[in-house]
């Protein structure tokens, strides 16, 4: 008589990691254990040399190096106020422009607005800004960019002088605004062509319930994938941002250098990168560099909270959306 009875389940080990090959997998994850280890020291030997060669700076001007506003090589008195300022508000412009547009960007190519055929055109475009270098893109921000834009600029200072951002007498085109514009230009790539792939992992279920309960094309954008895709759109913008933060040649061409701390955004500034790249070469030894590898120092904070801020923004908005 035939045996019906079900098989035994030990026999069935479907996950069973007892084969011929688990040596293999065993191996393998524990040669991803030790890279990651490895980035992770690389990272910690790094900031510690910082560190070092920053101490002398901690040691003189303490905390108070932070909010200092003087910067005297000749009598060693340093501040770095106007350089975090001129880093933050030049990163804050490229992602107030660089967000909306990455994001039309990003659903232009991945919805079926256009033909496939224009949409991947257009997203290769997009993404081939990516592989300029920034030397590159300060050269046409000095000599295409900047022409264009000074009247614009000078119109914003004759007509709307009144607020703050726009008031300078005689803006010149190398300025806190030329910077961020950009900084946009050059962070757009990234965050666009991240946003569109997660627009396109959002399932197409999604898109057809929402259709189906009578939503229409932009309810569906608005109410179901830019919700569902938040978390990944914010980690490109997080990405898009240490970028801005660390970028050094574009905007040491373009945003004229002057260590002031103006609330207006046609007056020339300073970024932290920019003076890292202006003076290190000819730095002294002793307090000067000191000074630069506090500067270091301070930017890797600065870009460390921003991307922690934002891991909590999107554990947040998941937590409220479950």
């Amino acid at each position: 008589m035939t045996n019906l009875d079900p098989p035994n389940n030990e026999n069935l080990g479907l996950t069973a990691n007892d084969g011929a090959n688990f040596w293999l997998d065993k191996g393998f994850t524990w040669l991803v254990y030790v890279f990651a280890a490895i980035a992770v020291a690389v990272l910690f030997v790094m900031s510690w040399i910082i560190f070092l060669e920053a101490k002398p700076a901690i040691d003189k001007f303490g905390i108070g190096f932070l909010w200092g506003q003087d910067w005297d090589t000749a009598n060693e008195i340093f501040g770095a106020l106007p350089y975090i300022y001129g880093t933050l508000v030049s990163s804050a412009i490229a992602i107030f422009f660089a967000v909306p547009v990455s994001i039309a960007v990003a659903l232009v190519t991945s919805e079926n607005f256009l033909p496939p055929s224009i949409q991947t055109t257009l997203a290769f475009v997009i993404e081939l800004i990516a592989a300029i270098p920034s030397v590159i893109i300060g050269l046409w921000g000095i000599f295409i960019f900047i022409p264009v834009l000074e009247p614009v600029q000078q119109w914003l200072a004759n007509n709307f002088k009144w607020i703050p951002l726009f008031n300078s007498e005689f803006p010149v085109g190398t300025n806190m605004l030329t910077a961020g514009i950009i900084l946009a230009i050059m962070i757009l790539p990234t965050m666009a062509a991240i946003s569109r792939d997660v627009l396109r992992a959002i399932p197409k279920e999604l898109r057809s319930a929402s259709m189906a309960l009578g939503g229409t094309r932009w309810e569906t954008i608005f109410r179901v994938l830019l919700p569902a895709g938040f978390s990944g759109i914010v980690s490109a913008a997080m990405l898009a941002l240490g970028r801005a933060l660390g970028e050094t040649m574009a905007v040491t061409m373009v945003i004229g250098n002057s260590a002031q701390i103006s609330l207006s955004l046609l007056d020339p500034a300073y970024t932290i990168p920019s003076v890292l790249a202006n003076e290190f070469a000819e730095a002294q030894p002793g307090l000067h560099i000191g000074a630069l590898c506090y500067l270091g120092l301070v930017l890797f904070a600065v870009t460390l909270a921003v991307n922690i801020g934002a891991r909590l923004l999107v554990q947040w908005v998941g937590s409220k959306n479950k």
